[in-house]
């Protein structure tokens, strides 16, 4: 059982989309998608900097244009399971066959716009605290009147919040753990981004959805999401709601996933799912980064993917 995953803000690196602009019809679609999404990819992808492409304005559409660009030379009818981190979720739900491409990228480009609208709103911001106890972990975040705002993995948690807030984690870390600051522009996946969810909302309910035909985890909680138009709520409020990527992982050992790929830009989640999902049953990985990447990722598929889904398209 072979699953796609999509990543999510942070995993961008500059100049990653260059090499995909040699493959025919790059170009000529991130054009248009660049139209949908009111950002220019192509630069973003290929001569920004670092400081540019970590714009949540920015970043955005571009994560999800990326992952939807190389997943098009991929035979997906094979594919069994999709899912994606925080924005990442719209390519897999893309990829699920719920959202057409277009409305995906134009839903980024909106997502991102009024994400770094509501974080210009107060000065917030995110830290991550890696190791100590769970429950301890959840307590110091609270008692800072802090947000749980990504629980990754097992010891990856991801606090969000007033800076003074953050602060003061920092500085009373809990036991057995460290506290690192994140560049981020504000308190995503919390009650801050209450005003970005709102506008999402709606534009998110005029867009024309399918129901899956490959099973799609949802970022909420995990679960395989069934219906279209429940999946695009649930794309909604998981603007404000914490980014459960452990209830992910758990789902995909859960099911028997075998066979793990990461779209572009590649390795975080790949990485996540490395020291979360071990031993025996441990899923074969394979990072798509550039075209190089594709013969393996299709061996990949061809290996542990299910058979053609009737209808599905690559």
């Amino acid at each position: 059982m072979l699953a796609v995953l999509s990543p999510g803000q942070g995993s961008q690196k500059p100049g990653f989309l260059s090499p995909w602009l040699a493959l025919p019809g790059a170009e000529t679609k991130l054009r248009w998608w660049s139209a949908l999404a009111g950002v220019d990819l192509i630069h973003l992808g290929t001569e920004a900097g670092a400081d540019e492409i970590k714009d949540t304005a920015r970043t955005q559409p571009l994560l999800v244009a990326a992952s939807l660009l190389a997943a098009g030379e991929l035979p997906l009818d094979r594919v069994d399971v999709v899912a994606g981190h925080s924005v990442g979720e719209l390519g897999a739900t893309t990829l699920a066959g719920v959202l057409p491409a277009e409305a995906a990228v134009a839903l980024a480009g909106l997502r991102g716009r009024e994400m770094a609208a509501a974080c210009a709103l107060e000065p917030t911001g995110m830290s991550a605290v890696l190791g100590g106890d769970p429950d301890e972990v959840l307590a110091a975040i609270e008692k800072h009147s802090l947000h749980p705002a990504n629980l990754n993995a097992t010891g990856q948690v991801v606090a969000a919040g007033s800076l003074d807030g953050l602060a003061a984690l920092g500085e009373e870390p809990p036991a057995k753990a460290r506290v690192r600051a994140l560049e981020v522009a504000g308190a995503f996946h919390t009650p801050y981004m209450a005003p970005a969810e709102a506008a999402l909302a709606l534009i998110a309910g005029g867009v024309s959805v399918a129901d899956p035909v490959r099973t799609l985890l949802s970022d909420l909680d995990g679960a395989a999401v069934t219906s279209g138009r429940e999946m695009v709520e649930r794309l909604v409020r998981q603007v404000t709601a914490p980014v459960r990527w452990d209830q992910v992982m758990r789902t995909l050992a859960g099911l028997g996933v075998t066979g793990v790929l990461e779209l572009p830009p590649a390795g975080t989640l790949a990485g996540l799912v490395k020291r979360e999902l071990k031993g025996d049953g441990a899923p074969e990985i394979v990072t798509l980064n550039t075209p190089d990447d594709l013969p393996a990722a299709q061996d990949l598929i061809a290996r542990h993917g299910g058979h053609p889904i009737e209808g599905a398209t690559r």
